[in-house]
């Protein structure tokens, strides 16, 4: 299994003064930078700058690679790791919020600390430095670092999330599902990661959309807006991916039955372990994979989900999940092709890292355009028209129902996005977990309406 160093810094000019914080995540087989994020945050002190970097790097492993994930925490600041490790009490109030956070996100990896010398944390040292300058005159990092994705980037069974630096505290461009991406893990089997910085946060259950148990979530919070009218969703080259008009605003109750798309991501493969793009590839599910099939069964075979159809991609991975929940609900299995996961071509099979070293424009132009594709694969746009038909076809075939859709992340992706009417780009934004379950309810009088995102409370 791949893993990680996260190497972090932070400090002031003054203490307190001027402050900013930087962090790097590598391939710890070679040492290549994955990713690197930094900000300047204003008048702070050293130590809380430190913590900073600390949190924004163990943030940025968990968007690119997910729960679980190995690594060697390292940072030349003594105090952080040695309380970090727990062999150091927190004696300054201030401080132990941070460290709180810190050892929450950490709780969440297989964690290492280690105490470097400054001349051996040049990469975090220099980051911190750039943001201590930007704070100085007052104005946001700027990052000149192009990202070499490391599920969905960490991409593991579909990439469609993928890592790229940050700046200012947010994402500065696309990433693919590399992950994490969930609890961080992201595109999975491919998913490439989400990578943010603090004040940036990735898309998730609890997060941007405050959800509980599907058929009782419903979107809450701040940002939270109606669907205005009419509204349509472009394409990735500006043209529309079926123009949506809706009659309602989202804010009224509806006054016709819905009809419900569960939406259910496969369980875990080979590919997603050794996170790897895996497009339509066909590897089996791993034992892990068969359990969260198992669970998300005995969720969905009761109530209120009341599944009435199974549809599901042909690939294996979605049909044999498909065919396990639907075993339990005594209801065969219908397979709609159009639900297959996208084609990543010459990339099938890779991580992150080996894509970089051999196509290092393609991948870069990939994760700043959705309408490119992989050598020999299909883009994102591509993609989004293809799921768009199959889309409309099963709320139109089984309306008033509620079906449920076993796929893979990509074309989940694009079925949310559409329903919030967001643009191809949202895509990036989002992190879909194994076996996660999202819903969508169309309604004849009034928009589609998201009430639950990568729900796994079945899998705990």
């Amino acid at each position: 299994m791949t893993s990680f160093v996260v190497e972090a810094d932070g400090g002031s000019r003054g203490n307190p003064g001027p402050a900013g914080y930087g962090a790097v995540v590598k391939d710890a087989a070679d040492g290549q930078i994955l990713v690197e994020v930094a900000e300047s945050i204003g008048t702070q002190t050293n130590n809380v700058a430190e913590y900073r970097g600390l949190i924004a790097g163990l943030r940025a492993l968990l968007d690119l690679a997910g729960d679980g994930a190995s690594v060697e925490v390292r940072m030349d600041s003594k105090l952080v790791i040695e309380q970090m490790a727990g062999r150091w009490k927190i004696k300054n109030e201030g401080l132990r919020p941070l460290a709180t956070e810190a050892a929450s996100l950490a709780r969440r990896l297989r964690v290492t600390w280690r105490w470097i010398p400054r001349e051996k944390n040049k990469d975090a040292d220099r980051l911190a430095n750039e943001a201590m300058d930007a704070a100085a005159k007052g104005v946001p990092w700027q990052s000149s670092f192009t990202a070499a994705p490391s599920e969905q980037g960490s991409p593991f069974d579909s990439p469609s999330e993928a890592a790229v630096p940050v700046s200012g505290g947010a994402v500065s461009a696309p990433e693919t599902k590399a992950a994490p991406v969930s609890g961080a893990g992201a595109v999975s089997e491919a998913e490439a990661a989400q990578v943010t910085g603090a004040g940036a946060v990735p898309v998730s259950a609890a997060k941007a959309a405050q959800v509980t148990e599907i058929g009782t979530a419903r979107i809450t919070g701040a940002g939270a807006v109606p669907v205005s009218e009419a509204e349509a969703v472009p394409d990735v080259s500006g043209s529309e991916v079926g123009a949506i008009s809706t009659t309602g605003t989202g804010w009224r109750p509806p006054t016709t039955t819905a009809t419900s798309l569960l939406l259910l991501r496969h369980g875990e493969t080979p590919m997603s372990v050794e996170r790897r793009f895996s497009g339509l590839g066909d590897p089996e599910l791993t034992p892990n994979g068969l359990a969260q099939a198992r669970a998300a069964a005995a969720r969905l075979t009761r109530e209120p989900y009341g599944v009435q159809v199974v549809v599901s991609s042909p690939l294996r991975r979605a049909l044999v999940t498909a065919e396990t929940v639907a075993a339990g609900l005594g209801l065969d299995v219908v397979v709609e092709p159009e639900l297959r996961e996208a084609d990543f071509g010459a990339w099938e099979g890779h991580t992150f890292t080996e894509i970089q070293r051999r196509w290092p424009d393609e991948l870069a132009t990939w994760l700043a355009d959705p309408s490119a594709a992989p050598p020999g694969g299909e883009s994102f746009g591509d993609a989004a028209r293809r799921v768009q038909v199959i889309g409309d076809r099963l709320v139109e075939r089984y309306e008033g129902r509620t079906v449920l859709v076993v796929s893979h992340v990509t074309p989940i992706k694009m079925l949310l996005r559409s329903a919030l009417l967001a643009p191809l780009a949202a895509l990036y934004r989002m992190h879909l977990d194994l076996a996660s379950l999202s819903l969508i309810e169309y309604y004849a009088d009034g928009p589609a309406v998201v009430k639950a995102f990568n729900d796994t409370s079945h899998l705990r």
